[in-house]
């Protein structure tokens, strides 16, 4: 290896000989310009403050940059020469300086002090701004104030208008094809990876940066050695002052329609401790997207986090969170289902009403006894109750009853030659649930070279109890009884489903480093898990009379429907319609990783071989099975870096991944107990492979603020685990039986691209393209005709466009986005869609005299090619905010909102798989004003911010009338 070494240097420094000799005169090389931005006040480095070079004669532009995460910063000059560089960052007074560069002088500056800007300037100053987006290695860096939210917004109004990125109606974050699995404050775990909690309550006012990056496992981050496993994070950094202090955010608001929406979060942070106690009440709408408005929901929330870290041996996490949530969902849904003979149709209305309450508490421990010994503790406990009341009804028929009826089912009697049944349903449940979850990791360094060793324990238990009582009334109407009339059926049950689960973990893991930057990794963990439930059925569907008929639920009112028989309840328990199971099942993950890491790149080959030994226990229609499983997994797995440089990187990952059949499936048991609906097991059942393959590719350019994002994900599954259905045209019932079947996969790709059009960065383009392909199979069946397979292809296209200005008092942007649908059926051609919808408009922000500041978005939705014409609409939603500050330090601000000023919005949903299509209507209400009432306390240093000072400092979110207005 010297020798190597040594034949490398002399090698080296002879090409370094002849390339000086070949290069061009010193006067005609690139100098290079260097220094640090650092407040002057606090001496702590500047983040992203704007550097620009320009030439002394003629003040022409040569190049910019903005200074990292250190305050550092590097800028290249062509050649020798007198030059003029501009350092800015807003809320500070402008730094410009003449320096002249001689021959292969370059220049360091130092340390460069930045002064608060403290006179309130009568004209409008225009400064350089901060890049929209940064990237730097494997981190995204967002600047929130590239975009402006309406005053009082939380973070998830920031991260819905990033470049690349999506949040659901449950809440869920994906930005260029990631799923967001944490939020951080600061690296630190903030509710314990909560992400809802995150986004609704802390406010977009205290955040100086977001990051986006994938998270190392607690073993990566310990041992040093990357083992793949991660998790896709946002880390929210606070502005710099806010850090050390005191905070208060209070917001109460009431709105017309009886929309309420308070929240509020307190903090203390300290250089060691962080304390946050949060609140939230509403029954707005929140995260649903125009498209998906799902009923009327309420929220109720209070939570506490901690964090202590003294950045030597300890480190402590903890939070607990109440929630409570409301529901008055009441849905209109018609669907069509694709047989191999034809489709069946049907409409449903239902009204659902949900309540819950439940109670979350985590806790992080980690101690370093000594610099070789990592100890790791995490645990969590959760207990909850949940009620739910049911009515609906609903129809079947062999032909689109749209066709003949415009309320089908109110118009039964128009629609008798083509209707099949009709059910009416009720039912009310109620469930309670217990669970708790412990971990101890210990990790030991046995030599400088990274060899150690790693144990770990794990232990879950849970309990829970269930009941519910339904009431289920079919009238046939092609099947007669005895006197020729429809044939008719109900079923009358109360069940009560006792259950409890608790397994555990033993796991060791040993790392052996092989040579510079390679680790061989060989673990072995064994699970335990036992799962056991306990149903009883009471049925009454045999008495002469129903002694559910006409009974409405309500929340935990039992005695309307079990009043007449609580004296002699066993009397009615039904055997065949109760069941017992209880599973136990025994995991040995045996995996072998081998990692590589150099300057620029790294990989990580791995193989995991999982023998499984499952033991399944079921009494039920009469049928006792008490049967042994014995599979054995393979998973493959390959990630690969590469990094051009450190803000241009490439990953590849791939996963295999087995999954066997569940035992259910596999059991040879009909369960007719509701006729409609009929399942079957399938013995012969093989286990499904899925692959995995990603790609993704980032790149910023520095001297154009240009940043690209480029990502796309393949996934197959062989031997899928699917359901073959067949169709009973006399009763619109169905069997279900599982089969495997060839042929799913899916393909998606996007593209994201962002760019400063000016130095300044006051214009800004960017440009989020998508495209998404699923081939999805299924077999399908009428009756006992041969099953056949059916593929529904769709090809999903998305395209949005922006554009926006910003100033100091303005910010403008205009957007248009593009989705189209196109998506054929094999077997049902008439299913056939070929479905636009565009979104296009504009949002913009206003600073006006006397501090007012208005807010407005403006876009019309459209929707064309559906086969509901009334689906084919055009929607101008107009959606706003007036605001105003008051007091001396303006901690107080009043801000009037409204939403769908002009009651356009609808609430219609679609989806279309291989097995049918659907069309729902949800309840909600969008169109409403509401007055929020604001109100901020904030101590740093032991003293009130009277003057706003933090925020002036740090983004400068709170300036109001700072530039472009005379006082």
């Amino acid at each position: 290896m010297y020798k190597l070494f040594r034949s490398f240097l002399v090698l080296t420094l002879l090409s370094v000989t002849f390339s000086a000799a070949a290069q061009p005169d010193p006067e005609d090389r690139k100098l290079t310009i260097r220094g640090q931005v650092r407040d002057a006040e606090l001496k702590e480095p500047m983040v992203q403050a704007t550097i620009q070079l320009f030439t002394a004669s003629d003040s022409t532009f040569v190049g910019g940059t903005v200074s990292n995460e250190r305050g550092n910063f590097y800028l290249t000059a062509p050649s020798s020469g007198t030059y003029r560089i501009k350092i800015s960052s807003v809320g500070y007074q402008t730094i410009e300086r003449e320096i002249t560069l001689r021959r292969n002088a370059n220049q360091d500056l130092g340390n460069l002090l930045m002064e608060t800007e403290s006179i309130m300037l009568q004209e409008a100053v225009i400064t350089g701004r901060a890049a929209q987006v940064i990237v730097k290695k494997d981190t995204i860096l967002y600047n929130p104030e590239a975009y402006r939210t309406p005053e009082g917004s939380p973070i998830e109004e920031l991260i819905k208008r990033i470049p690349g990125a999506e949040v659901d109606e449950d809440g869920n974050i994906t930005i260029n094809g990631k799923q967001v699995k944490k939020i951080l404050l600061d690296g630190k775990e903030f509710m314990l990876g909560d992400v809802e909690t995150a986004l609704k309550n802390i406010p977009v006012s205290i955040i100086q940066n977001m990051k986006f990056y994938d998270q190392q496992s607690d073993e990566s981050r310990i041992t040093g050695i990357e083992d793949g496993e991660k998790e896709t994070v946002l880390d929210f950094s606070i502005k710099k002052g806010m850090n050390r202090g005191y905070m208060t955010n209070l917001d109460l608001g009431g709105g017309t329609k009886h929309r309420y929406a308070s929240r509020g979060m307190g903090s203390s942070f300290t250089d060691k401790t962080r304390f946050v106690l949060l609140g939230n009440f509403n029954n707005k709408e929140e995260n649903a997207g125009w498209w998906n408005r799902r009923g009327l929901n309420s929220r109720k929330m209070l939570g506490t986090n901690f964090n202590f870290d003294d950045n030597d041996k300890l480190k402590i996490d903890a939070s607990v969170r109440w929630n409570h949530r409301g529901g008055d969902n009441q849905t209109e849904n018609a669907k069509e289902d694709f047989y191999s003979e034809g489709s069946t149709f049907s409409n449903t209305l239902t009204a659902n009403y949900t309540r819950s309450d439940n109670w979350w508490g985590n806790l992080r421990f980690e101690w370093k006894p000594d610099s070789l010994t990592n100890i790791l503790v995490r645990a969590n406990g959760s207990y909850g109750t949940s009620d739910g009341t049911t009515q609906s009804m609903a129809a079947t028929y062999d032909a689109d009853p749209y066709l003949y009826a415009t309320d089908p089912l109110n118009q039964l009697s128009v629609l008798k030659p083509y209707a099949i049944n009709q059910n009416l349903n009720a039912n009310l449940t109620y469930g309670e649930n217990k669970n708790a979850w412990a971990m101890l990791q210990l990790y030991r360094r046995l030599n400088p070279r990274g060899r150690n060793i790693i144990l770990r324990v794990e232990g879950s238990a849970g309990d829970s109890e269930n009941q519910s009582v339904s009431d289920n009334e079919v009238l046939l109407f092609r099947k007669q009884d005895q006197y020729g009339n429809d044939s008719t059926y109900y079923t009358a049950r109360y069940s009560t489903t006792p259950a409890d689960n608790w397994g555990y973990v033993l796991r060791t893991s040993y790392s052996e480093p092989l040579w510079k930057g390679a680790h061989l990794q060989l673990s072995y963990e064994l699970r335990y898990n036992q799962n056991k439930s306990d149903r009883l059925t009471y049925d009454f569907s045999h008495m002469s009379t129903n002694i559910f008929e006409g009974i409405t639920p309500e929340y935990r009112t039992w005695d309307p429907w079990l009043h007449s028989v609580y004296d002699k309840l066993d009397d009615y328990l039904e055997r065949d319609l109760s069941r017992y199971s209880e599973y136990k099942n025994y995991t040995h993950n045996v995996r072998l990783n081998l990692r590589h890491r150099v300057e620029k790149y790294d990989y990580n080959i791995g193989f995991l071989v999982q023998p499984q030994h499952s033991n399944f226990i079921q009494n039920y229609r009469g049928v006792y099975v008490d049967t042994v499983r014995n599979v054995t997994n393979l998973t493959p797995t390959f990630d690969f870096h590469y990094k051009f440089s450190d803000q241009s990187n490439l990953w590849l990952h791939y996963r295999g991944d087995t999954r066997q059949p569940e035992m259910t499936q596999l059991l040879d048991i009909t369960d007719d107990s509701n006729p409609l609906y009929v399942t079957m097991g399938n013995p012969g059942l093989k286990p499904q492979f899925t692959s995995s393959l990603n790609g993704y590719y980032n790149n910023y350019i520095v001297r154009y603020k240009r940043s690209i994002v480029v990502y796309a994900n393949y996934r197959h599954i062989r031997n899928s685990i699917s359901n073959l259905v067949r169709y009973n045209p006399e009763t619109g019932g169905s069997i279900t039986r599982p089969e495997n079947i060839n042929g799913n996969w899916n393909v998606n790709a996007g593209f994201t691209f962002n760019t400063a059009l000016d130095s300044t960065a006051h214009w800004n383009v960017g440009t989020d393209t998508r495209v998404r392909y699923n081939n999805l199979v299924s077999y399908v069946a009428q009756d006992k005709a041969d099953a056949a397979k059916n593929t529904t292809r769709t090809t999903n296209l998305n395209e949005r466009i922006t554009m926006g200005y910003r100033n100091d008092w303005l910010e403008v942007s205009l957007d248009g986005q593009l989705n189209y649908q196109h998506t054929r059926n094999e077997l049902q051609p008439t299913a056939n869609l070929d479905t636009w919808q565009f979104n296009y408009g504009g949002q913009f922000l206003v600073r006006l005299p006397l501090d007012f500041e208005l807010s407005m978005n403006l876009h019309e939705r459209s929707r064309r090619g559906y086969n509901d014409a009334s689906m084919n609409t055009n929607e101008l939603i107009w959606n706003g905010q007036v605001s105003k500050p008051f007091l001396k330090n303006k901690s107080l601000i009043v801000a009037l909102n409204f939403y769908d000023l002009l009651g356009q919005q609808s609430n219609y949903e679609r989806w279309v798989n291989a097995t049918g299509r659907s069309d729902t209507r949800f309840n909600s209400v969008n169109s409403y004003a509401m007055l929020h009432v604001r109100y901020r306390l904030n101590m740093f240093g032991g003293k009130i911010d009277t003057e706003g000072r933090y925020d002036k400092k740090w983004g400068g979110r709170d300036n109001r009338g700072r530039g472009g207005w005379r006082r």
